[in-house]
Formats: C-alpha cells, sequence, structure tokens
C-alpha cells in the first residue's frame, strides 16, 4: 500500500509499516497544501492511505467521496505510540479505500 504520512505523523512509524511504501508530505512538496488539497493531491498520485495526527480533518472536509483511507492517531508523541505499533499496523493493513478510523492513543499514566 502506498501510504502518505501527513507533517505531524512520527517517522519512527514506518519501520513498522514492513511491505508498504510510506512518503512524506513535505518530501512530496505539499507541506504547505490544506488538507482538501493535500488530500486530493494524494489521490491524484496514487496514495491509498493517509496516516495523520489531525483530530480535526474529518470535521474539517467532507471525507465521503474520498478513495484514500484516512487513519488518524489521537496523539504525535513517539514515545506514547511506540507501544501502540502492532495496533496501528494492523489497523492500517484493515483500511479500505474512502475509510476513516481514528486510533486512540492512551497516555501513559
Amino acid at each position: 500500500m502506498l501510504i502518505l504520512f501527513d507533517q505531524g505523523t512520527p517517522r519512527g512509524i514506518a519501520r513498522s509499516l514492513t511491505g508498504h511504501t510510506i512518503k512524506e508530505a513535505r518530501a512530496q512538496g505539499w507541506d504547505t497544501l490544506a488538507n482538501g488539497e493535500l488530500l486530493a493531491a494524494a489521490e491524484a498520485a496514487g496514495f491509498q492511505l493517509f496516516l495523520t495526527t489531525d483530530k480535526n480533518i474529518q470535521y474539517q472536509q467532507n471525507l465521503s467521496n474520498r478513495k484514500i483511507a484516512i487513519v488518524v492517531l489521537s496523539k504525535a508523541r513517539w514515545r506514547i505510540i511506540r507501544p501502540m505499533l502492532p495496533e496501528i499496523l494492523a489497523t492500517v493493513n484493515a483500511a479500505r479505500p474512502g475509510s476513516f478510523t481514528f486510533v486512540e492513543i492512551p497516555d501513559p499514566r
């Protein structure tokens, strides 16, 4: 699966997404695009999944006609996300075109 990481997505996640191709929005030259433009560019470029930490994307965008799957992580801090890598991988692997999934990352308390 071709996956686009948003700017806030920790890069360390990529090591756990074996079998997938990961690109970053910044490396694509898309770091200045607003969410709607970014999703359109990603779909046009053949990306199948967008991984982000932008919890507001579901409220800011009409996702009903999107072909790209969107996975949102509730936290962006690597030390908190690291223990959740198996769940994130399972969520990515289960994502289907046009789906939206929110992954709740619990605070380590």
